[in-house]
């Protein structure tokens, strides 16, 4: 095989008058190997086959097949194969189909990648987009039902100014609870809101708000508007952020942080953002610059009340996480799944076995102190309780030494058939010696 510079070389000694073995002599080649590369039977940098390509046979179905379904998986093309007959690998199909191009464009779906997008203008103060990012392997102490975190990113589309709250569930709970949050955050609320069609938002296969969704938006006197299917850059603001935040912040979150760390760490991270340039009409600007025209609306005064309820498994000593810190349950509770409800705003929280029956209530302390909150009635039973329950006299060491006992000893004779050694006092020797002390010498 000639290189391309090789090629070169030998096209340019043949126009300098040199014969075919000429060359042949000169660059050290076979002349056969020169007269094809001069006649442009062979190709520069493409080395002949000794034997005839054995992926030959399978060009023609392997189109047919693409053409059918340009989305077609190769490991599913892999499992057609085989049964043909080809007997090579994974990695050699998907080869073959990327160096010979046999994957066409799907026509059907170049008009969403490659249709051209309009410039949406977003007026100051005018829309807040919504979105949910779902991110795997969540620490182990954030004592989430799943191994999943959701955060919530809220994104004023005027400045691209963004913040975004970490939740265990996506639920419409959380959901407002995590909106209201995000508008604390932000400072203000915008005249309208954009979502995805999400089942939290909207009544599954129709464009009408939920009822608590529309009673939230009331209360905050906003407007909703909902994405049409398959019009994902309606609110490409948000979704630019998503993936700022999953990529920049989230990944390399370390393990050993609390939820309330990491709750700071994105919220530092989001505010960082602000500084970030951004191209205006008026030239290259920042986001916090074009953030300074955005006209908020005030944040009504009272909350909107909505109940967060999640699941907690109370620990040996009574005890269950919440937000950062620990509060008691009935000792009765200890190692059994409770229930917790805390009221968006509320200063209580009601902790309540599955069947829904409130059996403790306490003050929440601010989040992410670390303190223990105990009721002195659940510490009296947990200690009455587990007096009770203890063994009597001393607990025995790990590397204490205790033999077989007379019991044990009995039953081994029983086992063995011998008897139990007897002692035979022997009242001679008692009697020689007494007639020893008494003998003057």
């Amino acid at each position: 095989m000639l290189s391309e510079e090789d090629d070169v070389d030998i096209h340019a000694l043949k126009r300098q008058g040199m014969t075919i073995s000429e060359i042949a002599r000169r660059t050290d080649h076979d002349r056969k190997t020169i007269r094809a590369y001069l006649a442009g039977q062979r190709t520069p940098g493409v080395r002949q086959r000794a034997a005839p390509d054995p992926f030959d046979a399978f060009i023609d179905y392997v189109t047919a097949r693409l053409t059918e379904d340009p989305h077609l998986w190769a490991a599913t093309l892999l499992d057609e194969l085989v049964p043909l007959g080809f007997e090579g690998s994974y990695q050699t199909l998907t080869r073959q189909i990327r160096d010979r191009s046999l994957r066409p464009a799907c026509t059907a779906c170049a008009h969403v990648t490659k249709r051209p997008n309009a410039i949406i203008e977003h007026p100051p103060g005018e829309e807040t987009q919504f979105d949910w990012v779902e991110l795997p392997d969540a620490p182990s102490g954030w004592a989430f039902p799943t191994k999943r975190a959701y955060v919530l990113v809220g994104s004023l589309a005027h400045s691209g100014v963004w913040r975004a709250v970490i939740s265990p569930s996506m639920d419409l709970p959380h959901l407002l609870a995590a909106m209201t949050v995000l508008l604390s955050l932000l400072g203000g609320v915008t005249k309208s809101w954009r979502f995805d069609r999400m089942s939290t938002v909207l009544k599954a296969g129709t464009s009408d708000l939920t009822p608590m969704f529309a009673a939230f938006s009331k209360h905050h006197a906003v407007t909703v508007v909902a994405c049409r299917p398959r019009s994902g850059n309606r609110k490409g603001v948000v979704e630019k952020n998503n993936h700022t935040a999953a990529q920049r912040w989230w990944r390399n979150l370390p393990d050993d942080v609390t939820l309330e760390q990491a709750q700071q760490r994105l919220t530092a991270f989001a505010t960082r953002q602000d500084g970030r340039r951004r191209e205006g009409r008026d030239g290259s600007t920042t986001a916090a610059v074009m953030f300074a025209a955005e006209r908020l609306k005030p944040l009504p005064p009272t909350l909107f009340p909505v109940v967060v309820t999640e699941q907690r498994t109370a620990t040996r000593q009574a005890l269950i996480d919440w937000r950062g810190n620990r509060y008691s349950v009935p000792p009765e509770l200890a190692a059994a799944r409770v229930v917790v409800h805390q009221r968006l705003g509320a200063t209580t929280i009601d902790i309540a076995t599955t069947s829904g029956v409130v059996l403790a209530r306490h003050t929440v302390a601010e989040a992410g102190l670390g303190v223990t909150i105990r009721d002195s009635g659940h510490v009296t039973a947990l200690e009455t309780i587990a007096l009770a329950s203890a063994p009597p006299g001393r607990p025995h060491r790990k590397k204490e030494r205790i033999p077989p006992g007379t019991a044990a000893r009995r039953a081994a004779m029983a086992l063995t058939g011998s008897a139990e050694p007897t002692t035979v006092i022997n009242l001679a020797a008692y009697e020689a010696a007494a007639k020893n002390r008494n003998t003057l010498r």
